[in-house]
């Protein structure tokens, strides 16, 4: 039987590589012929780890994009060959030749306008999660990356985890049965309860503040609010708890149960403060049935302090009864899949565990390979393989994760959604937020 990974394990695994420096050997000149040559764009924070992570593939960075000189000058000490760039646009416009795929490791909001400038030039790419800031950027994203017959990723790298895999083995065997409702939860809180800042801060030597903007609306540069890490707090630049999070806790959840587009959403509490994203939410969804679901999946998002019922982890009507192996302590982020012979626990970043206890006493769990995330999404560039998160199951799956962000600002209103048409048709407010204008000089072909 696999040995589950508990959460406190993988951090502490993750936590050791990330202290092992990454050697990169020198390649001979056949050596770098075979490996997959990639510019990265945005290489600070989780973009510093997606670099090196790729990097100890069989790939070689050739250019690096950053609109923070610290970043570039961080990342220049790693790979001292690679040229650097400010401004991905000119990047593209130098390297095109050069290279063979992207790596996209910005805000939310500059995600689709760089992969979609990549894909347009054949370009192979690595995007972290969310793939797109809006809906309407996943569709057309996932069109073009079919069109151009690219390979893609979406950097989920969790999906690639055995603790994930064997959770939505586990599920599609029917160990407990055909699942009726899933709840899921992250204790983050991206969000505010102030709007925009009404001063400004002198912009710092090191970041170039209007590449930052890109996209977006213009607006001052105030310190600590935006840039380094705020940014998510923000519904122009980010995408909230739900879209930092939902696009790892919700893939097993899709992948599982093979969900398509949910027919009905909507979302409780007070609407947003504006320009923000709520920081305590709950985001209902139906999705049509399945497979490994009842004739309707009832689907729950909840992020900040709001939390599921514990009787629906346990199994029990009576939530006063006494388990025979109680929770120590309710996860701060995770999922219950409520099934037809008993419940599942799966814990962000953590293996399956399941509900009431003593009917599971024993259960056997499958033995599992190790994968690479990144690693996958280089071999596949290569010729070897597939990726497990490519654009045609990340679309989807964003596009779900961003239904419930659009949901909040119509709260307690039920909305019909027609996933084919890309629209909410009782909702024209609603419909209009699917779609942004991006900032004049800043269009990209098949998005704008």
């Amino acid at each position: 039987m696999a040995r589950l990974i508990s959460r406190r394990n993988f951090l502490k695994s993750s936590a050791a590589t990330a202290a092992i420096p990454f050697l990169f050997p020198r390649m001979t000149r056949a050596d770098e012929a075979k490996k997959l040559r990639v510019a990265s764009v945005g290489v600070g924070g989780m973009g510093g780890s997606d670099i090196r992570n790729i990097a100890s593939g069989n790939a070689k960075i050739i250019a690096i994009c950053d609109v923070d000189k610290n970043n570039v000058a961080a990342a220049a000490k790693l790979f001292p060959d690679a040229r650097v760039y400010a401004d991905f646009r000119e990047m593209f416009k130098k390297e095109a030749s050069e290279i063979d795929a992207v790596q996209v490791s910005t805000p939310d909001h500059m995600h689709a306008p760089i992969a979609m400038t990549a894909i347009n030039l054949g370009k192979h790419v690595y995007c972290q999660k969310p793939m797109a800031h809006e809906i309407y950027e996943c569709r057309q994203l996932a069109k073009a990356a079919a069109a151009k017959k690219v390979v893609t990723q979406m950097g989920i790298q969790i999906h690639s985890s055995i603790a994930y895999r064997m959770a939505v083995q586990m599920i599609q065997e029917g160990i407990i049965g055909k699942v009726s409702e899933v709840h899921s939860w992250s204790s983050k809180e991206w969000g505010s309860k102030t709007g925009r800042p009404d001063h400004s801060d002198p912009v710092p030597e090191n970041l170039n503040w209007d590449l930052w903007i890109g996209t977006a609306p213009e607006r001052p540069y105030v310190k600590g609010i935006y840039h380094q890490s705020n940014w998510r707090k923000w519904s122009d630049f980010g995408t909230g708890t739900q879209g930092d999070m939902a696009c790892h806790i919700v893939d097993p959840v899709y992948s599982a149960l093979k969900l398509t587009a949910p027919t009905l959403v909507w979302a409780e509490g007070p609407a947003p403060y504006p320009e923000t994203w709520p920081m305590a939410g709950t985001a209902h969804y139906e999705f049509p049935g399945t497979a490994f679901t009842t004739d309707t999946l009832k689907y729950t998002w909840y992020n900040g302090a709001r939390r599921p019922d514990l009787a629906l982890l346990l199994g029990e009507k009576d939530s006063t009864r006494a388990n025979p192996k109680p929770l120590a302590k309710f996860p701060d982020q995770g999922s219950i899949f409520v099934g037809e012979k008993g419940n599942m626990l799966l814990e962000h970043v953590g293996g399956p565990r399941f509900f009431p206890y003593e009917k599971f006493v024993g259960t056997k769990k499958p033995e599992l390979k190790n994968l690479d995330h990144y690693h996958s999404w280089v071999d596949a560039a290569l010729g070897n393989g597939e990726t497990g998160a490519s654009f045609a199951y990340a679309a989807p799956l964003t596009e779900c994760v961003l239904l419930g962000l659009v949901a909040s600002y119509e709260p307690n209103e039920k909305m019909i959604w027609n996933s084919e048409k890309l629209v909410f048709p009782d909702h024209e407010k609603a419909t209009a937020r699917l779609r942004r204008t991006y900032r004049k000089g800043w269009e990209v072909e098949g998005l704008s």
